[in-house]
């Protein structure tokens, strides 16, 4: 496992306008390339958090989709972030992950937001996505999940020695200003129990419903320490993950052997 450039970009999502909001991430992202090895967008990224952009959503061959692709070869980074993606099973919450390679994977968000009505309007996902990069095993989730440490659980595989399910975590938000100790302080919890890194984008700025976002996107080492931090405003951080870093602690600190064995259903 090498090192891991991560690169989070938080930014003032323009309301239900995919278009203004693919040239205005893509802006953001260009000074990126050949400088990265991931990029991680805010969750719905092209509209944001907003039941009624579901009328506008795209399908998987829409033009965001393209989009994401074409980042993630133009930066030679894997690139993701979430979008309203419509499918025959209905309109998902859908987490993309693109690589330079041309390959796409999705997860689509399983806990929805009760407290905003999104799950009367929205389809929930059910299996976590685990992904792999430069040797670092990566599972990424959609903002209300981070409440969830179940669903969030690193499990320790014991006929893969030395295996858990991943590495980094990594979580794309619309996350209100009101609500800011809780994620910080889940961000750093999620850390701590699953001895690993957390990389967590949220928006900033003001949207459509009036809500207001101080973005608080960061890197979170596993002890729980910020790697980086982002705050109140547009802002593009990039960081190292250091791999050598992480097995040492779990060497020195192997909570994992004492954990409990469970199935996600």
């Amino acid at each position: 496992m090498n090192d891991l450039r991560i690169s989070l970009v938080q930014g003032d999502t323009r309301w239900h306008d995919p278009a203004a909001n693919r040239d205005y991430y893509g802006a953001l992202v260009a000074p990126l390339a050949g400088a990265t090895d991931l990029v991680v967008l805010p969750e719905t990224f092209t509209s944001g958090f907003s039941n009624d952009a579901i009328d506008k959503a795209e399908g998987m061959e829409g033009p965001t989709v393209a989009w994401i692709r074409e980042q993630a070869r133009v930066l030679d980074a894997a690139v993701t972030g979430s979008v309203q993606l419509r499918t025959a099973e209905g309109v998902f919450n859908r987490l993309l992950w693109a690589t330079p390679d041309g390959a796409l994977a999705h997860y689509d968000k399983r806990h929805l937001f009760r407290y905003a009505g999104e799950h009367k309007r929205y389809a929930a996902g059910r299996e976590r996505l685990g992904v792999e990069l430069k040797g670092w095993r990566i599972n990424p989730q959609v903002c209300y999940d981070l409440r969830f440490p179940v669903f969030c659980r690193n499990r320790y595989d014991v006929e893969r020695p030395g295996q858990l399910d991943f590495d980094l975590q990594i979580f794309v938000a619309n996350w209100p200003s009101p609500r800011a100790y809780a994620w910080k302080t889940l961000l750093r919890a999620r850390a701590i129990e699953n001895l690993c890194y957390v990389a967590a984008v949220n928006r900033v700025g003001r949207d459509g419903n009036d809500l207001s976002y101080d973005g608080d996107s960061a890197v979170i080492d596993f002890l729980g320490q910020p790697q980086v931090e982002a705050h109140g405003r547009e802002q593009v951080l990039t960081t190292t993950l250091s791999a050598a870093a992480l097995a040492a602690h779990r060497e020195r600190f192997p909570a994992m052997l004492d954990a409990d064995a469970f199935e996600l259903r």
